[in-house]
């Protein structure tokens, strides 16, 4: 413990030694030395020496001394030091701002620095330093110019010391051109300016800037250094053109300069090449280095999780590192456990994801919210809801983080319920939701197609300052598309400032599904045009757009385009819409032919679209033999034996149908019960076929009937399969008395939109066309595959579907 610093006049003669003083040459020696080692027990030693000596140390020594335990974190010790300090000087104001600011305490650093103002003194350049490092750490950008001000004032600011730690503030507090104004405006420019400045760039993602800076920097003859290097690799790590070329000119740089060893622009390197998709060339540098720390193994293995088809290999290899590091004695840190539970995530390796469970805990790492929000996410997304809830409520400071791990983790397992109570819960503790759960709640409005409670949601974003951000504007765009209002996201797509490529492909991804295929070719062109690269969810949406639009030759020659000058490879997805294109099309040894040719033969998803192609064109032989290969995929899916069943029953084979049915109930097979639900206020009512539960059924049921007779009028009849003996078997499925009910429940002008789980049978579609002419309204109903929009007596689909 400190002894206590009484006055030397305060203390009984009888307890103190001077004889046996040190002179304040010899003591400032001793505690200089313990500052510079670290060894704070030699200069709490040296302290009591002087107390029990009554030593009458100088005010150098003192400042030394305080110097001592800021420098060590003993801010109470030093506190009390600076009390009782019967002299101070600007140095021992200095010591104090720059310790309070050291350990976070910046409200108290500044009231250092108020105070030093008051007593008068003159304060030099290092007392302006510390008070705009928190200014920049604080982001408080008013204070900072105020003391700009100050140091204007003071005739000070010319001085580099000051020029940068100005530079450093602005760029923290995001005011990157007021930096760039002081460095072009500035007489006296160091090494440390030209790094200020191309820090600042790399920071807020100006990948060129930076690099342009560093050319300038070379050139006016200043030497880089690993500083410098690891802010311009930095920049390189993001795509733009010629970023591969700079990256590689640096690389070579390093080498001549005799730093490419250097731990610090090592991992630089390696980070750079494993996040441009040179994962070979990183693995290479963390080879050859010398020396590897924490942050070198962490930068090792996140390069493998930038691999977009992350497998099982991969992760061996990540656990394999984490293994080695603790081998060799290297302490894991707080982000390489997060990183390894990403790892163990995207292969579902839930066994090891336990022991690394067990890892955080023997490191004590627990209430780390950073740890605890990786392991919400892991369980979560395993659909573990107990576990993951436990980790939620052991965490001891939960963040935002945490918060949307838990609910971003109940809406990917559909407990859609339970993440609207956990988002109020949230509310009710008086903490600000950001952007990225509010982009998650989103999502869960879309999942339901619940419009209304995505409106709430919106408004809300904006009140909370965050509806702007592309992230939110992106899962708003999607939430309006998936509840069939497809105006309303092509509005807030076009009032999205900073649109990127998540933006643009979600919306050609909306166009596709709402059947506006030559819009959503369109849309791509345009979003080419303004120089964004397509991804594999853009190509996706576009293939899905020809499938739907019937545009054969358009879709092959996209597909064609993605693999050729993009370079990308094809997954099973845009294979499937590749067979559903051809099949749609009635080219169906054309479909089958490219799923033997695809790489994706034995992937169902390929002939479960075969198969709905086979249906639409009656095509009972092809149909039998595509079924045949699908069970066998996958023996306890329903809906392969669910069409089957109904391209026999179409063509009015029943004795196949038969047995298909009687080979659903040998196995065990159930077939899900359709469900069809609508939004009506801000409550969601679902419906299942022959319903009897809604409180309105009666009502229901009566305008149904009405709504039929008027068909009947018009001489409108559906062509069902012949084992069809009630008609109202057709007529009372749930899409029907979800639409009825819309109907009575919905003012005129209102749009009726109702959502499905299965697909809508070709008996109801036609039914839906008719609704929409009798009773004049416009019909919106969602299946799995698409949107279908009925206006007087015609669907958006044209009944291509």
């Amino acid at each position: 413990m400190l002894p206590q610093t009484t006055p030397i006049s305060q203390q009984s003669s009888q307890h103190c030694h001077p004889s046996y003083s040190l002179d304040n040459v010899t003591y400032t020696k001793l505690i200089q030395y313990s500052t510079k080692t670290g060894s704070l027990v030699h200069g709490k030693l040296a302290h009591a020496h002087m107390v029990k000596t009554c030593f009458k140390p100088c005010l150098f020594l003192l400042n030394n001394l305080l110097n001592m335990y800021c420098k060590r974190g003993e801010l109470d010790s030093a506190c009390n030091l600076f009390d009782k300090m019967p002299k101070r000087n600007v140095i021992s104001y200095n010591s104090l701002i720059s310790g309070y600011t050291q350990v976070g305490l910046f409200d108290k650093a500044m009231g250092v620095f108020n105070e030093a103002r008051v007593t008068g003194l003159k304060l030099d350049k290092f007392t302006y330093a510390s008070a705009l490092s928190v200014c920049g750490q604080t982001c408080y950008i008013e204070l900072g110019k105020l003391v700009h001000g100050l140091i204007v004032l003071s005739g000070s600011g010319s001085d580099v010391v000051l020029t940068n730690s100005l530079m450093d503030m602005y760029s923290k507090c995001g005011w990157v051109d007021h930096a760039k104004i002081l460095f072009e405006n500035s007489d006296n420019l160091d090494d440390v300016s030209w790094n200020s400045l191309i820090a600042s760039y790399a920071r807020i993602g100006a990948n060129e800037e930076t690099l342009r800076t560093l050319v300038k920097m070379h050139q006016c003859g200043f030497s880089l250094n690993t500083y410098t290097l690891g802010s311009a690799l930095k920049a390189c790590c993001k795509i733009f053109d010629n970023s591969e070329l700079f990256g590689k000119l640096l690389h070579g740089y390093t080498v001549k300069l005799g730093l490419d060893l250097d731990v610090v622009v090592g991992t630089a390197l390696l980070d750079m090449y494993a996040k441009t998709g040179d994962l070979g060339d990183a693995i290479q540098i963390f080879k050859v280095m010398p020396y590897r720390n924490v942050v070198m193994y962490n930068a090792m293995i996140a390069g493998f999780l930038q691999i977009d088809t992350f497998s099982y290999e991969h992760a061996n290899e990540v656990f394999n590192l984490l293994s080695q590091m603790q081998r060799l004695g290297v302490k894991p840190s707080t982000f390489t456990f997060s990183i390894i539970l990403r790892a163990c995530k995207s292969v579902e390796a839930f066994e090891y994801g336990k022991q690394v469970h067990t890892q955080v805990c023997k490191y004590n790492l627990q209430g780390d919210e950073f740890i605890g929000s990786g392991l919400i996410d892991f369980y979560s997304s395993l659909g573990l809801f107990e576990d993951a809830l436990k980790c939620f409520n052991l965490t001891p400071r939960l963040d935002i983080v945490s918060w949307t791990s838990m609910v971003a983790g109940y809406i990917q397992n559909g407990e859609t319920e339970s993440a609207f109570d956990l988002f109020y819960e949230l509310l009710a503790s008086g903490k600000k939701p950001d952007e990225f759960i509010i982009s998650s709640m989103l999502g869960a409005c879309a999942n339901l197609a619940a419009a209304r409670s995505g409106e709430q949601i919106q408004g809300y974003a904006v009140k909370a300052g965050v509806g702007k951000f592309t992230i939110v504007q992106n899962s708003q765009i999607c939430m309006y598309a998936k509840s069939g209002d497809i105006d309303s996201a092509n509005l807030t797509f076009t009032e999205t400032e900073n649109p990127d490529v998540v933006s643009w492909s979600v919306m050609i991804c909306s166009k596709a599904q709402h059947g506006c295929a030559r819009e959503a070719l369109e849309l791509f062109e345009l979003m080419k045009n303004c120089g964004i690269a397509p991804n594999h969810i853009t190509f996706l949406g576009v293939l899905t757009a020809c499938s739907h639009g019937g545009l054969v030759e358009e879709g092959l020659r996209y597909f064609e385009i993605m693999k050729n000058d993009y370079g990308m490879t094809t997954n099973v997805q845009h294979c499937a819409c590749a067979v559903d294109l051809l099949g749609r099309a009635g080219r169906l040894v054309d479909a089958e032919n490219f799923i033997f040719n695809s790489g994706f033969e034995d992937n169902p998803v390929m002939w479960r679209a075969l198969l709905s192609a086979c249906r639409v064109y009656k095509d009972t032989v092809a149909a039998k033999r595509v079924a045949e290969k699908l069970i066998n995929l996958e023996p306890q899916a329903a809906a392969s034996y669910v069409l089957l069943y109904n391209i026999y029953n179409d063509a009015g084979i029943e004795l196949p149908a038969k047995k298909i049915r009687e080979l659903m109930t040998d196995r065990g097979v159930k077939k899900e019960p359709g469900l069809s639900w609508i939004e009506v206020g801000n409550e969601v009512h679902s419906f299942v076929s022959g319903d009897q539960s809604h409180q309105m059924i009666q009502l229901i049921y009566a305008r149904l009937e009405e709504m039929l007779g008027k068909m009947k009028k018009i001489g409108c009849m559906i062509t069902s399969g012949p084992e069809i003996k009630d008609r109202k078997v057709v007529y009372y499925h749930s899409e029907n008395l979800a639409v009825t009910f819309g109907i009575i429940s919905l003012p005129q002008s209102a749009p009726v939109r109702v959502m499905k789980n299965l697909r809508v049978c070709s008996d109801c579609h036609t039914t839906m066309k008719f609704f929409s002419e009798v009773e004049k309204r416009e019909i919106i109903l969602r299946d799995p595959i698409r949107f279908h929009h009925f206006r007087d007596g015609a669907c958006s689909c044209r009944d291509y579907w």
